[in-house]
């Protein structure tokens, strides 16, 4: 019986990407996870025996283009997914949908269909745009804000409300005036410059967990891989042919781990080995920013105009931003799941005053009154995500130690903290992992 060569602590969905490629390649792996749920930050939690909803609303688009190879490569069926075309519905005040068509077609189409949009609006968009792709989407100034560069393009009040600082916080969980320009440019080149399908949202009809970790576990069980869920690693020990797991209890030394936990649970990891303090240091350095699930069970007959609407947020018209209508992608009907990005007033509210305010902002943007929930739910994820700011330092996926790794959405590239940056932090990490074993080997 072969001994497993790589460990990785952390069944979120970097290491459970990081545990696929390697699997693949033949490696046998073992997954660690402290919890008995897979799938990290995004994954789903159970309400009263009944219900099973996720611990945050995670929108894909169609450029997550390592996200959807491992979702075929791991047998999980295109249903499992609503494909529908960039569309951006703030009731009784915006309607953007992209039309199918090669960029920049597809946004110039949109815009001139828009309702909701001034001409001066329509321009200014296209302005920013313009201005982006002239520069290669490289920024020249690595400190400018989101905010910043909104107003070197010109945009106006209305674009800047109903468009840009709900796609900012939507993207990079960190509101425009402290954003990285740069990051936020990174996305929307990859997105709506870059054609229709690339921009296509794609709305999970099931839950994080059933998405990917369960068939990613699945797909690496039978190749002679392990899981152990509710198996918690504490510390990690550099010996002689590698390092031992503190709360293993096998007794081989692993010559290669892989650290894929939330940042603030690898710089812990990383100081007990005693050879990455500086390291650890900058890990622990980053901020975080949070993400707050509001879910009203509305019962049935209660319909949103589309399976995502965007909503009017701030200090006056409510906390939320974005809602999601569980009912339109496979949900029970009449399940709403309202989203809070970043940090905000509403922090300060007791549970049942934010489920008041959210379900009275739903009211206002809707026109229309609301039966009162049959039950509601609300998720806090305090550490949801890094702070997205400009010039903040993220790490790579090496160590000062060999054969000691990182996978997660924190590290550094071109994107924010999505389920997008942690996969392909996850397959970069067992690339680099197999060109070491292969090395070795020859």
């Amino acid at each position: 019986m072969s001994v497993p060569t790589v460990a990785i602590i952390g069944a979120g969905y970097a290491g459970l990407a990081c545990a696929v490629e390697l699997a693949r390649a033949g490696v046998h792996v073992t997954v660690f996870e402290r919890s008995h749920t897979m799938g990290g930050r995004a994954r789903v939690v159970h309400k009263d025996h009944h219900w099973r909803v996720d611990n945050g609303q995670h929108i894909l688009i169609g450029a997550y283009s390592e996200l959807t190879r491992l979702l075929r490569l791991t047998g999980v069926s295109p249903k499992q997914l609503a494909h529908l075309p960039l569309t951006l519905h703030v009731p009784g005040r915006l309607h953007l949908k992209a039309a199918s068509l090669p960029a920049p077609f597809h946004l110039a189409v949109g815009l001139l269909r828009a309702q909701g949009l001034s001409w001066a609006d329509r321009l200014a968009m296209l302005r920013l745009m313009r201005c982006l792709k002239r520069q290669g989407f490289r920024l020249p100034d690595p400190a400018l804000t989101v905010a910043g560069l909104l107003t070197e393009t010109r945009q106006t009040p209305t674009l800047c409300e109903l468009i840009w600082a709900p796609l900012c916080v939507a993207a990079l969980n960190t509101p425009l005036e402290a954003a990285s320009a740069q990051v936020f440019a990174n996305v929307l080149r990859d997105s709506l410059a870059a054609g229709a399908s690339a921009s296509a949202l794609l709305l999970p009809r099931t839950d994080l967990s059933e998405l990917f970790p369960v068939p990613a576990a699945r797909y690496i069980g039978m190749r002679r891989g392990r899981l152990r869920t509710g198996n918690a690693i504490e510390a990690i020990e550099p010996v002689q042919g590698g390092y031992r797991l503190g709360g293993d209890p096998g007794s081989q030394p692993w010559p290669h781990v892989v650290v894929a936990t939330a940042p603030y649970h690898a710089g812990a990891l990383l100081a007990s080995t005693g050879g990455c303090d500086k390291l650890v240091a900058q890990i622990d350095a980053l901020e975080h920013e949070p993400i707050v699930s509001v879910y009203l069970a509305l019962g049935k007959g209660q319909k949103l105009p589309e399976p995502m609407i965007g909503l009017v947020s701030g200090s006056t018209a409510g906390p939320a931003q974005w809602v999601f209508d569980r009912g339109q992608l496979g949900g029970p009907e009449g399940l709403f799941s309202c989203v809070i990005s970043a940090h905000g007033a509403h922090e300060a509210l007791p549970r049942d005053e934010l489920i008041l305010a959210v379900h009275a902002q739903l009211e206002r943007q809707l026109e229309r009154r609301l039966p009162a929930p049959e039950w509601s739910q609300v998720i806090v994820e305090k550490r949801a995500t890094f702070a997205c700011r400009p010039g903040i330092f993220r790490p790579g996926i090496r160590t000062p130690l060999r054969g000691l790794w990182l996978a997660g959405d924190y590290l550094d590239s071109d994107y924010p903290a999505t389920l997008e940056s942690a996969v392909r932090s996850g397959v970069a990490c067992a690339t680099v992992i197999l060109a070491e074993l292969g090395h070795a080997a020859g």
